[in-house]
Formats: structure tokens, sequence, C-alpha cells
């Protein structure tokens, strides 16, 4: 994609050709497609406001906005004035968003209140850039599969939505699952009293935090136990336990059987009774 900077000239990307970026512009920036195009464009901002106007409606996205943009109706976006509009994005084909996504609006603007998937979104469009632009073997199936996580996480965020702290909290004790879990720094990462953030997370997800930390390390453990060789007590500790009598008393409650048990009925290929939940 170029730079089309005067409302009456516009560009026609090649439809099917995955094309992406890092822009940063300034308000003399304005890209119209009259016709439109085939593919859809998606951009994350990253700083600044950007404009987008699909069949006359003008919407604003600023930082932290993931915008879909469906290319088959007319349209301009643009820097808003007085303003450094600097964003990620790339051309996507119907298809794509449709199998991921489904039916998208003309543009759909919505913020990504999460950082940590905000982050998450970020790196899946540096992956497609990189690979764009150095279209080494597999460059277009890669390029695909980061825009399919970033559909897809999108996707997830529409169909489960919750509180963005308490999805940034789940975040964390997944990334941090090994680690001991202080309530009161959890809270602190996500802008929240220790009290608020326990009461809105077991209304939104139906557990306390320690609970569902265990369970996260309990399927976890379950996998590891079913596909690898290590043995129950190194699996304890790979997941977070310090205590193996604690885990394999939570375990037996969870999976209805000790981890030795559930390890040898696997290896014999029987069936677990506590299946994951």
């Amino acid at each position: 994609m170029k730079h089309y900077n005067t409302p009456d000239s516009y560009g026609q990307p090649i439809p099917g050709v995955i094309v992406a970026g890092h822009f940063s512009e300034k308000d003399q920036y304005h890209v119209h497609r009259p016709d439109g195009m085939r593919d859809f464009l998606i951009t994350l901002t990253l700083r600044g406001e950007g404009y987008f106007i699909a069949s006359g409606v003008r919407q604003i996205c600023r930082a932290g906005d993931l915008t879909i943009l469906k290319g088959s109706v007319p349209h301009q976006y643009g820097t808003c004035r007085g303003e450094e509009w600097n964003f990620v994005w790339a051309h996507v084909s119907p298809e794509l968003v449709e199998t991921a996504f489904g039916a998208a609006n003309e543009c759909l603007i919505l913020p990504i209140d999460n950082p940590v998937l905000r982050r998450r979104m970020f790196r899946a469009f540096k992956k497609v850039i990189a690979d764009a632009h150095e279209r080494r073997p597999y460059w277009h199936e890669l390029c695909q599969n980061a825009l399919l996580e970033i559909l897809l996480l999108l996707k997830q965020r529409q169909t489960h939505h919750m509180d963005p702290r308490i999805e940034q909290a789940l975040n964390l004790m997944s990334a941090q699952m090994k680690k001991p879990l202080l309530v009161a720094e959890l809270a602190r990462a996500v802008g929240l009293s220790s009290s608020r953030l326990s009461h809105l997370f077991k209304e939104h997800v139906g557990l306390s935090i320690v609970e569902a930390l265990n369970r996260m390390r309990l399927d976890q453990a379950a996998l590891l136990l079913e596909h690898t060789e290590r043995g129950p007590m190194e699996v304890a500790y790979d997941v977070g336990f310090q205590n193996y009598n604690h885990f394999s008393q939570l375990f037996r409650k969870r999976f209805g059987m000790s981890p030795r048990v559930y390890k040898n009925g696997k290896s014999a290929g029987g069936e677990a009774s506590g299946a994951l939940k």
C-alpha cells in the first residue's frame, strides 16, 4: 500500500496478496477509495488518532483500538487534524475474516482494554509485517496464521466478554503460573484493590482467584502427565506446586484419582475418569 494524500486519488492493493506495515503519519495522510477494494483492512492504533469513513459514517480510532474495515464499501481513512497517527495495519482476504470472525460491519472499531491482549495482538502484527517483508519460504502461511490469531482473539473477546481487568488478571495468572500467587500484586497490576479484585473475579469466573489458579495448574499437570515422560513429582513442581502432597490431594479431588494412577492409566491407553473440564 502507498500513501495517497489527496481526496480524489486512491489505491487498489492486489486482491489476495498480504500487505502489511507500521506507519506513523501526520494529518496530511489521507486515503480515499470511492469504489472500495476487495480485501479487508485491519489496524491497531498505537498512538494518536485516525479516522475512518465508510458509507458516509465517520468514526475515530484512538490508542488501543482495533479496526476492521470492510473493503467492499466506499471508504476513506487518515490522520485526524492536529494528530500524528501511529498504527500497524494489514490487508486481509474476506475469506479469512469470514472464516475466523464471521460477518463484519462495514467499519468496526473496538477498544482493546486489556494491555496483555493488546501486546499479544501487536506481536502478531509484527510477525505479519516481518514475514510479509522478508518473504522467506512459507511466508504467506505464516502471515495467515498470525492474522488468524488476531481475528480469533477478537472473536474470543466478543463472544466471551468479561471485565477487561479480570481478563488481564487471568492472562497474568496463566503467564506466571509457576510463581507463588500474591493477590495484592495481582490487584495492583490490574488497578484494583485486593478485595475488589477478589469480588469481581468470583463474579465473572465463578471461582476464587486461588481456585482458578489451581485449576490452571492441575489441567496443565494432567496434560504433562499424559503427553510427557515426566513423573508426578516433577510435574507438580513444573506447574507451580511446592508441596507434592497438596498437589496430589487437589489432583485426586479434580480427576478422581492420584497423579500416578492417572499417568499409568494414560500410558496404558486407558480412560481417565476425571476428564478435563
